[in-house]
């Protein structure tokens, strides 16, 4: 094993990093172990998909993609963006990112500058606040209302000499989806305080509320201010493939685009080329997907609104519940004493200071997992009592 010869110090960007994330890195699950704790969905990505790769591959897909992405798949993220927002994408506004994740770093990482404050939810994705700390930015928290949705007073009064603005909807961990009337202040606010704005949507397709789904793209007072920030990980099962996209401004992708290719070069081209049958041709996929979805988060929430300690309020997107519980237990605890029950869910406190004392859990899962995790889960939660 090699031996240090000097001593070793991270630098400050890991350091800044480790002092301050929330993230849980949580032991491997035993086989015995029920978890719902996954932020990925259990089933396999579509045949289809995976025989779009294959092709590739056979016909000599296998060679460096250019740097902004596969050319056919940034036309069809285009024409495919156009058709939702009703405005024409100019090249060089798609960037083809590995993963929502790569997506998100390459944004953060080319806007933010040492001390600029970043205003993000709390609770939220906890992925945000570890690149603004990365990149020396100054994390703003925002709390959400005991709804999970914005506080409006709140928000105006954080965005004021705020450089940046991050937000998923549908929400991670939450399930909130943010209304039309939500979305539109944001936009207002956004540009009466000149802030930028990121927007992850990667649950979009996951929302199982009756008033349609408002996105960045629909809204102008996003324009020329807003990095869109997707993956095809969530609607199309593709996690391990690593495959997404960022939208907004030319100079704004073209600065994103210099951090991405720094880091990560193009993405792998038979993926890119599978991603874009995904796209054009695997909608009845991702509907034969979220009518599953929507079985399995009403099992999940009868079966969370039988356990006394625990109180929810309705997810309305993507695939998680974010109950609070009444235990006088901090998250972390009582996730552990859970574990040795043999159910695995993650700290609300991981994504936030107002999180603490909620749990996430997800239903991308089996219904027979989900049926016996919330069996264990109440007993759990009983036994800690």
């Amino acid at each position: 094993m090699p031996t240090l010869t000097t001593p070793f110090r991270a630098a400050e960007a890991v350091l800044r990093v480790e002092r301050t994330s929330l993230r849980v890195q949580q032991p491997a699950s035993s086989q015995d172990m029920v978890s719902l704790a996954m932020g990925e969905p259990d089933f396999d990505t579509p045949p289809r998909i995976v025989q779009a790769a294959a092709e590739a591959l056979q016909q000599g897909f296998t060679h460096y993609a250019p740097l902004l992405g596969d050319k056919a798949l940034c036309q069809a993220l285009a024409d495919d963006i156009s058709a939702r927002s009703g405005n024409p994408v100019a090249t060089g506004e798609v960037l083809v990112t590995h993963g929502g994740t790569a997506g998100l770093a390459a944004a953060i990482l080319s806007m933010v500058n040492p001390g600029d404050r970043v205003v993000i939810p709390d609770p939220t994705y906890s992925l945000y606040a570890d690149l603004v700390n990365m990149a020396g930015g100054i994390c703003i928290p925002m709390p959400c209302k005991p709804d999970l949705h914005w506080d409006l007073a709140r928000l105006e009064t954080c965005l004021e000499g705020a450089k940046l603005f991050v937000f998923c909807n549908p929400g991670n961990p939450t399930g909130i989806v943010h209304s039309r009337e939500e979305i539109e202040a944001l936009g207002k606010l956004a540009r009466q305080h000149d802030t930028l704005v990121i927007a992850d949507e990667a649950y979009s397709d996951l929302v199982f509320t009756d008033r349609p789904f408002t996105s960045v793209l629909q809204v102008p007072e996003f324009a020329g201010r807003t990095l869109y920030c997707q993956t095809f990980s969530k609607s199309y099962a593709m996690t391990g493939w690593r495959v997404g996209y960022l939208f907004g401004p030319a100079e704004m992708i073209a600065a994103a685009a210099r951090v991405h290719n720094t880091v990560n070069g193009s993405v792998n081209t038979a993926v890119q080329r599978a991603a874009r049958v995904a796209l054009l041709e695997c909608r009845d996929d991702v509907r034969r997907m979220f009518a599953i979805y929507r079985e399995r988060r009403a099992l999940m929430m009868a079966g969370l609104a039988a356990i006394p300690e625990l109180s929810l309020n309705e997810p309305e997107g993507a695939f998680y519940c974010f109950p609070a519980y009444s235990l006088p237990i901090p998250a972390i605890d009582i996730v552990a004493l859970l574990r040795e029950q043999g159910i695995a869910v993650r700290p609300g406190s991981e994504f936030g200071a107002a999180g603490e004392g909620h749990l996430r859990l997800s239903y991308a899962a089996s219904t027979e997992a989900i049926a016996e995790g919330l069996k264990r889960l109440r007993r759990g939660l009983a036994g800690i009592r």
